[in-house]
């Protein structure tokens, strides 16, 4: 009964939150609410044994803990950034003034950067860099929403670019080079697919106008606090590969160091320290975004995941039919659980390193996430600083990036051959 509360709940959750600007209410108010009613009532189909339940609330807390504390320090990295002016040295580097072009060239960067960052941190650099280029929000829009799907697409492709890949990785479902062999091509059609769309869709002559930094106006201090930003940035999946320390504990390491060095810079333009970067973050999409990692778990907590799992192996015979629908199922769940519940459904007895099934799972979690904008954290992420409607994402962007989807499948499915 209480697993079926859970369901209704996250549902009308769901729900809420595509209708937040009919309803009046906040989204994050939504998620917040929908991730504590999902838990209490995981506490009240425990009862007698309530107690069971507060250690695996206690370890997702750590785990969700670990993804907000991360979220937290790059937006205040890049809001540095952006304070000293850094992302102006990176768009001149940028000429074409071709909207079409812009597209390519910003969508190409974002995946390839994304191979090798945590695609969260570059979703948020590239969108302030767009910034740059179109001030216009509503003319933003189809770019920004391709950065969620380029990020998506570019983490799936290596161990280190996304969660998903990260855990397949070091449970020795994949290895590193076989990955990047079989996924580097089906992860790039899956991009390029709707970036063809959408380019057929831009009228031809359509052009931006393009703001060079003058020299002189750029701030002390601006180049090294760019490039301490992003070099860090770069070194903290590294650090995880290579010690197992979680990315938190590195970006936190980073954000440090930029804060000493931009206190030692500045005395008393306090405008480019921390507290006042710290004063321009969307708190509120924070907490959205803890909402819907606490509704998850919990969902995950109820053995919700893990039953809807088992009926898929029982009732879906082809393996590639079960890993497709998983995938388009992690644009409503988190990959994270998904990915777990894959990882113990099959084992590496049956199912050994670099099979089909985990380089197909590790595409189809990782980019199955581009299908709706709360469907990945780099998602979430670009919905909360760039106010993005879910409606307007389901009817603009889910269809291409479905295409995309489905296109890189057949791709991974030719060539595995």
């Amino acid at each position: 009964m209480f697993n079926l509360l859970i369901i209704f709940v996250f549902i009308i959750g769901y729900l809420a939150i595509t209708l937040e600007h009919k309803i009046g209410v906040n989204k994050a108010a939504i998620a917040l609410l929908m991730g504590g009613l999902c838990w209490v009532m995981n506490l009240m189909g425990s009862f007698p044994d309530e107690a069971l339940v507060i250690p695996k609330f206690n370890e997702h807390l750590a785990a969700i803990s670990q993804i907000v504390i991360f979220v937290l320090g790059t937006l205040m990295i890049v809001e540095l950034i952006d304070a000293h002016r850094g992302f102006s040295i990176v768009a001149d580097f940028i000429q074409t003034k071709n909207k079409r072009k812009l597209l390519w060239v910003v969508s190409g960067i974002t995946f390839f950067l994304s191979s090798f960052l945590a695609n969260m941190a570059v979703a948020i650099i590239m969108v302030m860099l767009l910034r740059r280029f179109i001030p216009d929000r509503d003319e933003r829009m189809i770019f920004s929403s391709m950065v969620i799907v380029a990020s998506n697409a570019g983490g799936a492709w290596t161990p280190i670019g996304d969660t998903t890949t990260t855990m397949l990785w070091l449970g020795k479902q994949i290895s590193s080079g076989q990955v990047m062999k079989w996924l580097l091509i089906p992860s790039l059609v899956s991009l390029i697919v709707p970036l063809i769309y959408f380019s057929l869709s831009m009228k031809k002559e359509e052009r931006i106008q393009l703001e060079k930094t003058d020299a002189s106006s750029r701030i002390p201090g601006s180049r090294r606090v760019l490039f301490i930003g992003i070099i860090g940035m770069i070194l903290v999946p590294v650090i995880n590969a290579t010690t197992q320390l979680p990315p938190s504990l590195g970006i936190l390491l980073v954000l440090g160091i930029m804060w000493v060095l931009t206190d030692l810079i500045h005395e008393e333009h306090h405008f480019l320290k921390v507290p006042h970067a710290l004063s321009k973050i969307d708190w509120a999409s924070i907490l959205f975004f803890l909402g819907i990692l606490f509704a998850v778990a919990a969902l995950e907590t109820a053995g919700l995941l893990q039953t809807f799992a088992v009926w898929m192996d029982k009732y879906f015979v082809n393996k590639d039919v079960i890993v497709t629908i998983l995938g388009m199922v992690s644009a409503v769940i988190d990959n994270i659980p998904l990915t777990a519940v894959t990882m113990g459904m099959y084992h590496l007895a049956q199912y050994p390193m670099d099979s089909k099934l985990w380089e197909l799972t590790a595409y189809a979690v990782g980019t199955g996430g581009s299908l709706l904008i709360i469907g990945s954290a780099a998602g979430i992420v670009v919905m909360g600083m760039e106010k993005i409607e879910f409606g307007w994402y389901l009817r603009k962007i889910s269809f291409p990036a479905l295409m995309g989807y489905f296109a890189g499948i057949g791709t991974f499915l030719i060539l595995y051959r």
